[in-house]
C-alpha cells in the first residue's frame, strides 16, 4: 500500500523559510500528482499547491504564489514544498496528498495522505 510521510514543519518568524518533504513509499511516486492542503484552527482545509507526476501541471492558491515552490524527485520517491517569506497567516498544520488519477484542488479526489506537519509562525 501507498504510504505518505510528511515532515519538516517548525516555528518560524515572520519573513522566515521552511522545506516541507513528502516521502512516499509503496509505489514509485511518478505514479502520482502530489499536492499539499493545509488547516488552520477553524478553518476548514485549504488547497496549497499541485504537482503532475513528471513535475508539470503545476498550480498554486493565490495567497501563497510568489513565495512557495512545490516540487519533486521522482529519484527519491520524495515531493518537496519550499515555503519563503512565511506569514503568520501560514500557520496551520500541512499535509502531503497523492493521487492517482487527474486531480486538481479538491481534497475528495486525493486517495493517498500524510499525517501532517506543523507550521507556526510567530514573532
Amino acid at each position: 500500500q501507498v504510504q505518505l510521510v510528511d515532515t519538516g514543519g517548525g516555528l518560524v518568524q515572520p519573513g522566515g523559510s521552511l522545506r516541507l518533504s513528502c516521502a512516499v513509499s509503496g509505489r514509485p511516486l511518478n505514479n502520482y500528482v502530489l499536492a499539499w492542503f493545509r488547516q488552520a484552527p477553524r478553518n476548514e482545509r485549504e488547497f496549497v499547491a499541485r504537482i503532475n507526476a513528471i513535475g508539470g501541471g503545476i498550480t498554486y492558491a493565490d495567497s501563497v504564489k510568489g513565495r512557495f515552490t512545490i516540487s519533486r524527485d521522482n529519484t527519491k520517491n520524495t515531493g518537496y514544498l519550499q515555503m519563503n517569506d512565511l506569514k503568520p497567516a501560514d500557520t496551520a498544520i500541512y499535509y502531503c496528498a497523492a493521487s492517482s488519477y487527474g486531480a486538481l484542488r479538491s481534497s475528495s479526489d486525493y486517495e493517498h495522505w500524510g499525517q501532517g506537519t506543523q507550521v507556526t509562525v510567530s514573532s
